[in-house]
């Protein structure tokens, strides 16, 4: 799997994340075939896990349905 350039990506956090200390993921937009995830403590310098479009969306589906 190829890795994406997160340069220009922007960063945005659930709108259901609230004010909890920072303990939040946040997802890049438009990244194309991607969907990268980090940690909103350590933005910039912390690891980025980058998803597949269609495993974000099956991780996601999961956890509405549980």
């Amino acid at each position: 799997m190829r890795t994406p350039d997160l340069t220009h990506a922007h960063w945005t956090k659930s709108s259901h994340s609230g004010n909890n200390g920072g303990d939040c993921l946040e997802l890049a937009l438009a990244i194309s075939g991607f969907a990268p995830v980090r940690d909103s403590k350590h933005a910039s310098h912390g690891p980025v896990i980058p998803f597949t479009r269609p495993a974000w969306a099956a991780f996601v589906s999961a956890l509405v349905r549980s």
